[in-house]
């Protein structure tokens, strides 16, 4: 016993020593920054110009604590979950970034702590390749200027929401509190390509369509496709305009997860849900899944205006499908937008607020409607400290008079506090 504890003294500190050689300079080529210098980022940047001296770790993580002081209530015909004013359960992440070659990087990310699951598991990770000098130096040269080759198991990169969504523990892009109520998002097996030039953006993409990997029933899921097109550039010294168009489509599956994909969980904690629910295992509290489980077919739109301090982000959502039984396609859309007013000393504040309205038809036939309203503050301690004041109010319109969401509503106050690093 003492050997092993001795062997693993050594080994842990040999580790730290390589750890803490690896962190003096944290920056990587093509990265999005954990930090304030990643707000506004959406895909990995696209720069040429190498860095690369040799093999690169960097370790990275994010924390996140909310205080919720949210009631809810509905029709009465189904019981609600009693809840009170309480802090949730605080989450965590722990990121590796590892720089491999020239040109060459990973991403892995795993989340410690989280709603749905108390123990570590890997939510996914990729190589991220923009040079090809690993083949042979110079190969390709002019054309991988421009391009850029993401596999793995990985968030897929339909729409722009995904980029301002709180992933787990790292809340720090997302200026509110809450995810959109219809929450696109999914991690699944594939690969995409990326041409980037003068601001213009297009990227295709395949992936197998699943999001827990298995060989067995190989014939009930077909390969799902996401494409994406956008124009992002600086109009002006004080303008960025950016527009892109996206699409996901599958026309087979066991299971389709674009809006139940995320297994870390919601986070506005038990609102509308019944006396016999968990935090863990009612997850995903406040969102909406339309419940296309067999085929699925989806685009959005996203707008996006930042002139000096004033910051616009907009969303239109068109989703249709059908689940196991249904005869024909349902029907859901989205809408969202954001404005926001970043102010202070290296913009380190922020007011702002989001409108959210999804509507659609019910597998029970309601054609119903939800709608969020979020007004939100934040003051960036450092670039690495954010803290948030939300106030939220969620309705929810023409369900049936049998469903948990007859004439419900929530609405109250969050606080989160997050570090990212």
């Amino acid at each position: 016993m003492r050997t092993i504890f001795k062997i693993s003294a050594i080994a842990s500190f040999l580790f730290l020593g390589i750890t803490m050689e690896a962190q003096k300079n944290r920056s990587l080529d093509n990265y999005r920054e954990p930090d304030k210098n990643g707000i506004n980022v959406f895909e990995s940047p696209k720069d040429t110009v190498s860095t690369f001296d040799g093999l690169k770790v960097r370790v990275g993580g994010s924390f996140a604590l909310q205080f919720q002081a949210i009631d809810h209530e509905n029709s009465g015909n189904l019981e609600l979950l009693e809840i009170g004013d309480n802090f949730n359960l605080a989450t965590a992440n722990l990121d590796l970034d590892v720089a491999l070659y020239d040109g060459v990087r990973m991403h892995l990310r795993t989340y410690l702590s989280s709603r749905h699951h108390p123990e570590p598991y890997v939510k996914g990770g990729y190589f991220l390749i923009d040079k090809l000098e690993f083949i042979q130096e110079g190969f390709m040269e002019d054309l991988m200027k421009h391009l850029t080759i993401k596999i793995g198991h990985f968030e897929n990169n339909y729409g722009d929401t995904h980029f301002r969504r709180s992933d787990n523990a790292q809340a720090l892009y997302n200026p509110f509190v809450g995810n959109y109520i219809m929450d696109a998002f999914t991690t699944e097996v594939g690969g995409e390509v990326y041409y980037r030039n003068n601001g213009w953006l297009a990227m295709v993409g395949v992936t197998n369509g699943k999001l827990n990997q298995s060989v067995d029933n190989p014939e009930t899921t077909d390969p799902s496709f996401v494409a994406k097109v956008g124009y992002d550039n600086y109009l002006s010294e004080d303008l960025r305009f950016r527009l892109t168009g996206s699409l996901y489509t599958t026309n087979k599956s066991a299971r389709t997860y674009l809006y139940a994909g995320d297994r870390a969980g919601a986070r506005y904690y038990l609102v509308m849900e019944n006396p016999d629910a968990s935090s863990s295992s009612n997850f995903r509290s406040g969102r909406w899944d339309p419940g296309f489980r067999n085929e699925l077919t989806a685009f959005m739109i996203n707008p996006f205006i930042k002139y000096k301090g004033l910051e616009f982000f907009g969303v239109f959502e068109n989703s249709s499908g059908r689940a196991t039984g249904e005869a024909e396609e349902r029907t859901w859309n989205q809408y969202a937008g954001e404005l926001l007013y970043r102010f202070g000393n290296n913009e380190n504040f922020y007011v702002g607020g989001r409108y959210n309205v999804a509507e659609g038809e019910t597998q029970d036939g309601y054609d119903a409607s939800i709608s969020r309203l979020n007004l939100g503050a934040g003051w960036f301690l450092t670039k690495n400290i954010l803290a948030k004041l939300e106030y939220v109010n969620q309705q929810y319109d023409d369900f049936a008079t049998t469903s948990i969401y007859n004439e419900g509503q929530f609405d109250g106050v969050m606080f989160e506090a997050v570090i990212s690093f």
